[in-house]
Formats: C-alpha cells, structure tokens, sequence
C-alpha cells in the first residue's frame, strides 16, 4: 500500500495511528524518507487536512484513521471533498476479517463499514488479502483521478493488514479519457456566434482550465463568473471577470449560459430567474449532470480541452471589446456591496496583507459568506471553500492542509468564533509540525447565521445561538502560538502583515459586537429581477 502511494506521487499522509492498522503506520514509518507523517488531534482535522492539501494543489490527499469511530469522525470532511471534488483518499481498517458483519461487537465495529464508506465516497473497496493490494490501491487512485474527481476509500481488515505476499510491479494509476464529440462542439459554436450577450459560469471543474476560459471569454467577449469553487479561474482584476454581485446585474439581459465544470448553482439555485429566452450550453466531465440539469446543448468532456476546442471552432469570430461596459457594471457592484459592514472593511484589510499569490480559506462565517463576493481572488485554487456541503468548522483544519501543500506560500484561515472552536485543538498540531497558518477568528460570541435567523424569521426567540467563548489570545499562546487582538480593520491589516513576516502559526482575535454584522444574503439570495 505504502508503494502504490509512493509511485502515484503522495508525500504526505495525515492521520492518528490506532491499533487496527499499525502495520500501516509502520510501513509508512519505514518509508519516512519519502513520505511525511502528520499527526493529528482528532480524525476529522486529519481528513480535513487532506482536503486542504488536495484542493489547493490538485494533487491527491491522503489520510488514515482507525475503523467506526475515526471513520465516522473523518466523516463530514469527507462530504466536504465529495461535494468540493476533490481527489481524497481515505485508508482506514476493519475488524478481524472472520468477524464482519457477524455483530459480535468487536472494537470499533461498525454493522457494515464498507456500505457507510460506500456512501461518503466516489469509491470504496476492501483488500481482503495481500495478492489485492496493489491492484484495488491502483483502482482507487484511477477512480479517484479520473473523470469526476471525488474520494475514495480503501478497508482492510486488522488481521489482513500483517499478511505478506509477493510484491508485484507497480506503475502509476492510469486515467480515463472522455473524447469531446466534434458535433457538439460545432453546434455550440453555432449557438455562440448567435448570441448578443453571452456568460462564462465557471465551477470547481474548471480549476485546471484557467487559460482556455479567459481565451473562450476574450474570443466572444462574455463575462466569466464564479460562485465560490471557481473563484480565481479568471483573476478577479481581469476586464472579463465579475464576481456573483455584478454577474446578477449583467445577467437580466444574458441570451446564452456557458457553464464550464459548474453545477450552475448562482442561475438556477440561488438566483431563481432566468431571462426569457436563455439558452444553455453546459461543459461537463460528469456526464449525469446533464440530467441533472438539462441544458439546450450538453458538452461531456474535460474543460479545458472542451472550452480550447470551442475556442478553435470558432476562428474567425468577430466581438466588439466591451471592457468598459463590464467595467462600469463592476463598479456599480462594488458600491453595491459597500453596504455589508464591517465585513467589506475587514476583507479589505486581509485582501491588502495577503500576497497576490497567498490563500484564502474561507469557513462558514459572516467573512465567510461575504468572502464569496467581497474578497478578489487572482489565481485558482487560492479560495478553498467547503463546496456546497457548507460544514461549519471546516476552515482551520482545511487551511492547515493547504499550508502543508504550499509550504512558500501565505495561507491565512478566517473563522467564526463558533467554527474556529470545532478545530481549535489543531493549533498543537501546527506547533508540533511548523504548519505557519495565520488564523483570524472574527469573535461575535454567536453563531451568527442561526442568531440572525432567529431575530428576524422566528420572533427573536434564541435558542442555541449566543455563546460562552474562551480568551482566543491566551488559548493560542497556551499552546505556544503568537497571538493577539486588534479591532479595526487597520490594526488587522498591520498585525496580519506582521504574523505573515515572521512565518509562524498565529492567531489574530478580532471582537465584532453580537449581531452588529449587515447580513450578506441579499447578495446571496438576490431578490428576482423586474
């Protein structure tokens, strides 16, 4: 198992060593030299970790924990790098092999393992004995890596892991290839050529198509958008890029939809308004997403050879620039937008200290949320998000794996007070392991989302929403960490731009009076167009 990592590229494994799998532990602890050990404080930051690590660099992300508990512990982060697609793989253990699904409750049993997996993953097999092991860890990585990119997961029962057998060759996963049906290709150049104002949607999918989306959108003059997976494909000071707040505004007088490697979650989720008229034009690896969400014309293949194949077929078309028109429909957002205080404010600040080429992990938030049209972003993969799962607590951890994935890179977590607290024991393992994120925890002694809700659709009646938060500057330091507290978004900019130059884990608090906070959603949730 160790070996199949090593030859698909993995250097880094994150995760807490139990009894089940020690014979895992162990060859990944001979094999030290060419793969990394990160231990963790609890399953979920392991998976987490993974997560970062994968969606930040597109390589694979690993992580090991025990079987039933740890499993089910890793379990929302592996919802998370499902609904985020990311490339994710889980090794964990099972009881002894004579013993499943017999219900004798053995240590860590769960009634059917495999089917839970089964369930969280794109993916999931179990190495029954030594002679599989090779072969189901290439299959996993193919599945993982091929297509659709998604989790998978690989069980192996406690007494199995021990066994040996001959060791067979072992070569890198192969991938599958979609081929891009010309005839679609034509057809949507067809379409394109007739159409006045058309729009780029850009997803997750298209993380690796950045150069032949801003080729397709100079080509027709269409405005690239993103929702919060896609931010960055197309830099956000780019003429052709327009975050969800002016893409709404351009959108009234859209003809044609482009959707490149996007469930198209703004135009038919959020916004629930379309022109009259639009046509659709969907670029998918994922073939069942076009049922899903049936568009005028379905394009299955990978993104950046479709949009570069679009591109191509339609040599020789003729658009006026209209720079200055998105321009000012980019200005108007941005005035717009002014209104959510102080979170505008504070991104303002981060974005200032953050490098251009830093990351930004978002976590379910009041900067959060806001983050997903208030913060510009310059290059994909520089935004993690938690997809549509929208988990909250996912952010800390998920911004330590991304550090591991980026070690010359600036990567600053920003948290709620309520989602910080769901990983805050992750801080040892960032001292322990040198992982230097910068954590900004905006404190407003709530769960800010839940407590607004409640204020304005449930009669003020508070119930599980205000909460009892420990001194974040002294728990930090407690474990080590440089640590402080500002409270304007000045003194963030200065104190962020400090932690950023020494290099180290901190924590910056940053008080925010109880429910003081616009609401972002009439962004979000935009009311209908005229």
């Amino acid at each position: 198992m160790a070996e199949v990592l090593i030859e698909n590229g993995v250097n880094t494994v994150f995760g807490i060593p139990g009894a089940h799998s020690y014979e895992l532990s162990d060859a990944l602890a001979r094999r030290s030299n060419d793969i990394r050990f990160i231990h963790t404080r609890h399953e979920q930051g392991a998976a987490y970790m993974a997560y970062g690590y994968a969606k930040s660099s597109g390589r694979p992300g690993v992580f090991t924990v025990v079987p039933g508990p740890g499993v089910l512990n890793a379990g929302a982060a592996l919802c998370t790098a499902y609904g985020g697609n990311a490339p994710v793989m889980c090794l964990t253990g099972n009881i002894m092999s004579h013993l499943i699904g017999q219900g004798r409750g053995q240590l860590h049993e769960l009634p059917d393992q495999l089917a839970t997996l089964r369930g969280l993953t794109k993916h999931a097999e179990r190495i029954e004995h030594p002679g599989q092991a090779a072969d189901k860890m290439t299959a996993a990585f193919t599945e993982m890596l091929s297509d659709r990119q998604r989790p998978v997961a690989i069980e192996v029962p406690w007494d199995v892991f021990g066994q040996k057998g001959p060791a067979p060759d072992i070569s890198p996963a192969p991938r599958r290839h979609t081929a891009i049906d010309p005839d679609a290709i034509r057809e949507a150049a067809r379409m394109v050529a007739g159409a006045k104002n058309p729009m780029i949607m850009v997803g997750g999918g298209a993380l690796d198509a950045a150069a032949e989306v801003l080729e397709l959108a100079e080509t027709i003059q269409a405005p690239v958008a993103s929702h919060r997976s896609g931010k960055g494909i197309v830099p956000d000071d780019n003429p052709h890029a327009m975050n969800l707040v002016a893409a709404y505004d351009y959108f009234r007088d859209c003809d044609l939809l482009i959707g490149i490697g996007s469930r198209l979650e703004l135009q038919y989720m959020r916004w629930q308004w379309q022109p009259a008229g639009l046509k659709v034009i969907r670029i998918d690896i994922d073939p069942t997403e076009m049922v899903r969400l049936k568009p005028t014309l379905g394009i299955v293949g990978d993104a950046a050879e479709a949009a570069r194949a679009l591109t191509q077929a339609l040599a020789g078309h003729k658009a006026t620039d209209r720079a200055a028109e998105f321009e000012a429909i980019r200005d108007r957002a941005r005035k717009a937008s002014e209104v959510v205080q102080p979170q505008m404010s504070y991104l303002d600040a981060i974005r200032r200290a953050l490098p251009r080429d830093g990351f930004f992990v978002e976590e379910v938030s009041q900067m959060g949320f806001t983050a997903r049209f208030g913060f510009p972003v310059y290059a994909p993969r520089q935004y993690v998000t938690c997809a549509y799962q929208d988990n909250l607590g996912f952010g800390y951890n998920t911004a330590l794996g991304v550090k591991v994935a980026n070690p010359d890179k600036a990567v600053v977590s920003v948290n709620g007070d309520g989602g910080f607290m769901f990983g805050a024991q992750e801080m040892a393992t960032a001292m322990q392991h040198g992982i230097n994120v910068v954590a900004i925890v905006f404190n407003n002694n709530a769960y800010g989302n839940v407590r607004r809700d409640q204020m304005n659709v449930f009669s003020e009646r508070l119930l599980g929403a205000d909460l009892k938060n420990p001194d974040f500057v002294a728990m930090a330091q407690s474990f080590g960490m440089a640590a402080e507290r500002v409270d304007t978004p000045e003194s963030l900019e200065k104190a962020l731009e400090g932690a950023l130059a020494k290099n180290a884990p901190a924590l910056i608090e940053v008080p925010v009076e109880r429910g003081s906070e616009t609401s972002p959603w009439q962004f979000l949730h935009p009311a209908p167009h005229d």
